[in-house]
């Protein structure tokens, strides 16, 4: 049950976390800006939770992991109701700066709990519940929330996340096991971490893979209406199939990833960089549109959990929740530039130009991981 708690909690944080790329048009049209200007809030809060992560990992690794839990759902569900009655743009962000809060702690010590609360022999199963989460968040929730804002207003989709949150609060106070931290983490354990080799691989094609994937994912909605000419519904379906594709991804990990770890991030680093090179060329029919998204989803979902992994087989028990901390920072600055650079190549050249660009990124990282190998 337990888990289960943890896979819904995954679910969420990621719905919220990409509910605003599925609503960026109705949000800037809200407040009367452009869709760049509202895309400045998705790099906002990914440069918070990079700036946060390690800071409040720090702290939180003092105290039990329920304790820390909990009270990061709680942060969560107030940043979401600030969000949802936000009266400006200014507002919004200082909710989803909350919010950020929050997910710098929980992806932080997520599969961390996870791991914990099975035996060693099921430490795959049990990350890939996580993910599963995750992979539901872009099938369910960030379509669902979708269609929730262009039927009753992006406010609402906030607003529900932050209930289901509480509630979420309340079903974890009751089924998760009490999970003392094995010792703080010291900022003199630091340096030690950051000489780790794999590690230092696994942060560096993670901000690659990240700045990449969402130079063109942060404005995918816009692209999917202004250069493949979709309606609204076709849009929530392939987005919608980002998150099926996900699944896959997750079903890759836990029967190949073990076989080959190295070759495995290899090959999906290698396939969103074809996709990012095809998105363009695929607009011009759905199918090949279609296609372009399941091979993206796939290799971004395998990509991440395989990341996650490796940092926690690089740490022992006392320092993996820091290096995951440091990881989930890294790839929310990833995250903050992909949407920076994103939007700076539809001011400075034009929307579809956007896979061109993150292309060019993703094949960096490709050279970067040989080179380390």
């Amino acid at each position: 049950m337990p888990l289960l708690g943890m896979t819904i909690a995954a679910f969420i944080f990621n719905t919220s976390e990409f509910m605003p790329i599925g609503l960026l048009t109705d949000i800037a049209q809200s407040f009367s800006i452009t869709q760049t200007q509202a895309g400045a809030m998705i790099t906002i809060y990914s440069w918070a939770v990079m700036l946060l992560s390690l800071p409040l990992m720090i702290l939180a690794s003092k105290y039990n992991l329920k304790k820390v839990l909990l009270t990061t759902l709680f942060l969560f569900g107030l940043g979401q109701a600030i969000s949802a009655i936000s009266m400006n743009f200014a507002i919004l962000i200082l909710g989803r700066l909350v919010v950020a809060c929050a997910h710098a702690v929980f992806w932080s010590i997520a599969s961390v709990i996870a791991v914990r609360l099975v035996n060693e022999d099921k430490r795959e199963f049990a990350m890939s519940m996580i993910v599963t989460g995750t992979s539901v968040a872009m099938i369910a929730g960030l379509p669902l929330g979708r269609m929730i804002g262009l039927w009753m207003g992006w406010r609402i989709t906030f607003l529900i996340v932050g209930i289901i949150s509480i509630l979420l609060l309340l079903f974890q106070t009751h089924y998760l096991p009490s999970l003392e931290t094995t010792s703080a983490f010291t900022l003199y354990q630091l340096p030690t971490l950051l000489r780790n080799k794999q590690l230092i691989t696994i942060y560096g094609i993670s901000l690659l893979f990240a700045s990449a994937y969402y130079t063109a994912y942060s404005y995918i909605e816009p692209f999917l209406s202004q250069v493949a000419i979709l309606s609204n519904t076709t849009i929530t379906l392939v987005l919608s199939l980002f998150g099926v594709a996900g699944i896959g991804g997750s079903i890759l990990f836990s029967n190949f990833y073990n076989k080959n770890r190295k070759r495995f991030i290899l090959v999906s680093l290698f396939s969103l960089t074809l996709v990012l090179f095809l998105l363009k060329p695929s607009a011009v029919s759905i199918i090949t549109l279609l296609l372009m998204c399941i091979v993206w989803g796939t290799s971004s979902t395998a990509f991440n959990v395989a990341c996650q992994s490796e940092t926690m087989l690089a740490t022992d028990e006392n320092t993996s929740s820091v290096a995951m901390s440091i990881f989930s920072g890294i790839f929310n600055l990833g995250i903050g530039l992909g949407s920076f650079i994103g939007g700076q190549t539809i001011n400075w050249i034009n929307i579809q130009s956007i896979g061109y660009v993150a292309g060019i990124i993703s094949i960096l990282g490709i050279i970067f991981y040989i080179s380390r190998r």
